[in-house]
């Protein structure tokens, strides 16, 4: 074991859990982000000795500010956390399922990265990966892609979310990149996971997409920052 150290947001199942127990395996001490304690405190302790649970909602202020009063040196944060409480169109998409969806997806992100910028600066290497989707590529919403239907205007609160977080991935890369700083989006696929309906019918291993978000988050110097890549590291459209 080393001294470096890593977050995932989110990460008591699913993908984050993946990733987290991935840098685990890669020598990190991972903070095992969780909004509910006793599911963080499972998931650390299944993952092994280099877990540590860290209470963290990520749309509570208090709690992020917490959180981060208890990490006094970061390497790497994987903004993991993320809902999809609806497939409706936007016509039938309410305001109220817009900003809760928001809330997680980028408000939150913006919270607990920018909370955690003193502890990210006072390493050599910072890396954030933030967890977005090949659905909010608007070139692959208006072209054929595998993926998904194009043109079918569905889940409009998650895929606009997940449009918005990759524009701010850009934003932070150029404000931090004389820092050191290397910042990607990934796109994890479709997996197995319970993040909605179409995720949980999904036959995706999440540990695959968890070794795209650990190899971002392993970037050298020369690596590329304010970049879109898919879970198997080719380029994803904006």
């Amino acid at each position: 074991m080393n001294d470096r150290t890593a977050l995932v947001t989110g990460a008591n199942k699913g993908i984050g859990k993946q990733i987290a127990r991935l840098l685990a395996a890669e020598g990190f001490r991972v903070y095992v982000g969780s909004r509910d304690a006793g599911r963080g405190r499972q998931a650390a302790e299944e993952i092994g000795d280099a877990a540590r649970p860290l209470v963290l909602d990520v749309t509570d202020p208090d709690s992020i500010a917490a959180a981060a009063d208890q990490v006094d040196r970061l390497d790497v944060l994987v903004n993991n956390a993320g809902v999809s409480p609806s497939l409706a169109p936007p016509t039938e998409t309410s305001t109220d399922v817009l900003r809760r969806t928001y809330e997680t997806n980028v408000f939150g992100v913006v919270a607990v990265t920018n909370a955690f910028l003193p502890a990210l600066r006072r390493s050599p290497r910072p890396r954030v990966v933030n967890v977005s989707s090949g659905t909010g590529s608007l070139t692959w919403s208006t072209s054929p892609n595998p993926q998904f239907a194009p043109g079918s205007g569905g889940a409009a609160a998650y895929r606009s979310s997940k449009a918005a977080l990759n524009a701010l991935t850009v934003l932070y890369a150029q404000t931090l990149a004389e820092e050191g700083f290397k910042i990607n989006a990934l796109a994890p696929g479709m997996r197995a996971t319970g993040l909605n309906s179409l995720a949980a019918e999904a036959g995706g291993d999440p540990a695959e997409a968890a070794r795209g978000a650990v190899r971002l988050a392993l970037l050298p110097d020369d690596g590329p920052s304010g970049s879109f890549f898919s879970w198997d590291g080719t380029s994803v459209p904006w």
